[in-house]
């Protein structure tokens, strides 16, 4: 399989912030104000989440030894004050909890299902090629 670093990960973040506009246009009608806020709150969480998780793995786990200052910024970022941030706005009353968990899922769903459609378009070109 092809090569999936930080590029692949960036374009998901860009899919995820595309799809959480729509979805917000759809919910908002569909759902009403309080779940589509909810949601898409959560997902601009989850996606915060992953842009900081990739920015610690990639100062941490370097061939040239971990950027010890780096990693402490950014996890001193990330933990208390990112999921300090998400246990506010789960306490909050603005916020459906259940639907600002199911947003914060959407990062993760984009990259399983980008990663799944680059399988098998990987493995029908290789068929392709094999039956050519």
């Amino acid at each position: 399989m092809m090569g999936m670093g930080l590029e692949f990960i960036w374009r998901s973040l860009r899919t995820t912030g595309l799809v959480l506009l729509v979805w917000f246009a759809f919910a908002s009608y569909y759902f009403g104000w309080v779940p589509a806020v909810s949601a898409f709150v959560g997902g601009v969480w989850g996606m915060l989440n992953l842009m900081f998780i990739t920015q610690l793995v990639r100062v941490a786990l370097r061939p040239e030894g971990a950027d010890v200052r780096r990693t402490i910024g950014f996890a001193l970022i990330k933990f208390p004050l990112l999921y300090g941030a998400g246990a506010a706005l789960l306490l909050t009353a603005v916020f459906d909890p259940l639907w600002l968990v199911g947003g914060s899922t959407a990062p993760l769903v984009i990259l399983v299902l980008k990663a799944a459609g680059r399988l098998v378009s990987e493995s029908l070109t290789s068929e392709a090629k094999a039956v050519a």
